[in-house]
């Protein structure tokens, strides 16, 4: 990448679901980004648990001993919802101040397949970078083509000029985690 300024990045947020989804791409991807951010000695910040693809991503991250932080709404703990945090654990009280930690505690945003809370996330971090709120890249990982109609409805929208094309440059897409870190520390 001559020529080409890397950005530092010690700490990646990933956005994901807590099911595993109907493909079992989803929980090879997810397991493989967490190797690649190991191996590439990135910490996670994630939604906290064990389940679904937010076990898989942070058990693959702790195994290359990197650090897993989970932001949790403290309802979330209630009964047990989400199983046991892979690495440390912040309880806050509500999914806004989640939202805010992640956002403040990550140099960069990963969302992998998932349902409205993923999405929620996902734009939420677009959404605070249109506004300034923060300059930290987020991408997608697009396993087997998931988040292809949402890519494509973006891009309707720059079309009839809801999106300027300046901020469709905001979200960044890959079909590989390595594509994407790499996409990522160029942004």
């Amino acid at each position: 990448m001559e020529g080409v300024s890397v950005r530092k990045i010690k700490k990646i947020c990933v956005f994901c679901g807590a099911n595993s989804g109907k493909d079992v791409a989803f929980v090879n991807a997810a397991f493989h980004l967490g190797e690649v951010l190991g191996k590439r000695k990135i910490d996670l910040v994630y939604g906290g648990g064990k389940l679904g693809l937010m076990g898989c991503v942070s058990t693959a991250v702790a195994q290359h001993e990197r650090q897993v932080l989970g932001i949790i709404p403290s309802a979330f703990t209630i009964n047990n919802l989400v199983g046991e945090t892979c690495g440390k654990e912040i309880k806050v009280a509500t999914m806004q101040e989640r939202l805010v930690m992640m956002m403040e505690l990550s140099d960069a945003f990963i969302a992998l397949p998932g349902g409205f809370g993923t999405l929620e996330e996902l734009f939420q971090m677009i959404s605070w970078a249109q506004l300034n709120i923060h300059n930290k890249p987020i991408g997608v990982l697009n396993i087997n083509g998931f988040f292809n109609g949402l890519l494509s409805f973006v891009d309707h929208a720059v079309k009839q000029e809801f999106i300027t094309p300046r901020a469709r440059k905001i979200l960044i897409s890959a079909t590989t985690a390595d594509e994407l870190v790499d996409k990522l520390q160029a942004f």
